[in-house]
């Protein structure tokens, strides 16, 4: 289900942070839409390594997350 790639090799993608995320840094991630694939990595090391997981993983993540009580 994941795996790890090279920034590089996913560098053709289009990334976006969380509108949660504030403009001092902090603890981000950026995720990517590829065409079969999501792709997530830290936003303070963007030339680091890259996790892929399925479109369908990233949506069940997201839909559990969502659902959780905000603290």
């Amino acid at each position: 289900m994941n795996n790890a790639e090279s920034s590089t090799a996913a560098s053709g993608l289009a990334w976006f942070k969380s509108s949660y995320s504030g403009t001092e840094g902090g603890q981000c991630v950026e995720v990517a839409a590829g065409t079969t694939a999501v792709h997530v990595r830290d936003s303070k090391v963007a030339p680091g390594p890259v996790l892929v997981v399925s479109r369908q993983a990233w949506a069940g993540f997201v839909g559990l997350a969502a659902s959780e009580p905000r603290v």
